[in-house]
């Protein structure tokens, strides 16, 4: 099997996508290092998941930006190599653009874009020296076009892609892949613990979440588009058709975007 002992680096991975890609992985064989910022989180996760003798959890908080190479090298030491690395954690946001204070802005963009660039970093030349090896990150429909309410998330997403796509075309020479995950609707918790005005959690799960396609579903089709590695991995169901407009109708996507509920 494609991921049978690969050693795959997961941030976010003790909850939503990051999580249901980690199980799936191991059950093909593959070394999971699991990270996320709170330690009892990742060994609950641990304990569901198919092998844990093949979970390793090495706590990282992105919003440190200090600590995030000091881990990188204790993996290295660790493991000798790093074959995928997933940059899958994040944060979102549900306020309006006025109403959300400059320190809502660099937090989002601490986490969800500086924070996958830092762990990036750390890890490339360990990839280069190895002789290859996978990069990714989990974007979203927002790091493609701008959603409501979203002013901040869609921002930090949108410079992923610069970012990964420079990357892609700096490196495909010495066999690094780049693929940028962009998701639809799924079903996870990310407008729970979104960011609203003041700081605090959304709460909610958004009704178009609620009709997505589950986590599981959705590692699936990330698992198949690394095997092709593919350079773009879209996940979810109709909605990713809106990709489509925006690329090849954008007055049409637009209209269509005006009429999106913003909840």
């Amino acid at each position: 099997m494609y991921f049978n002992n690969k050693i795959v680096w997961i941030t976010g991975a003790s909850s939503g996508i990051g999580e249901a890609v980690a199980f799936a992985m191991i059950a093909q064989g593959a070394e999971i290092i699991a990270s996320a910022p709170f330690v009892e989180e990742l060994e609950a996760s641990k304990l569901k998941s198919p092998n844990p003798d093949r979970y390793h959890l090495f706590p990282l908080d992105l919003s440190r930006p200090d600590t995030i190479a000091p881990v990188a090298q204790k993996v290295i030491e660790q493991f000798g190599r790093i074959d995928i690395l997933l940059n899958n954690a994040g944060i979102s946001q549900r306020s309006l653009t006025l109403d959300t204070p400059i320190d809502n802005d660099r937090k989002v963009m601490e986490i969800d874009y500086f924070g996958a660039v830092i762990l990036t970093k750390a890890i490339l030349p360990q990839m280069l020296k190895q002789g290859g090896g996978h990069l990714l990150c989990t974007s979203s429909m927002a790091g493609v076009f701008g959603f409501p309410l979203r002013s901040a998330y869609s921002a930090a997403k949108h410079a992923l892609h610069g970012f990964f796509e420079s990357v892609r075309t700096e490196y495909y020479s010495q066999n690094i892949s780049v693929s940028i995950i962009i998701g639809g609707r799924i079903q996870t918790q990310i407008s729970l613990n979104a960011i609203t005005s003041d700081g605090s959690a959304y709460g909610r799960m958004d009704a178009g979440q609620q009709n997505g396609i589950t986590r599981e579903k959705a590692a699936r089709q990330i698992l198949k588009g690394i095997r092709r590695r593919k350079l773009e991995i879209w996940v979810g169901g109709f909605e990713l058709l809106m990709i489509v407009f925006k690329r090849w109708f954008p007055r049409l996507n637009y209209l269509i975007a005006l009429k999106i509920k913003a909840t």
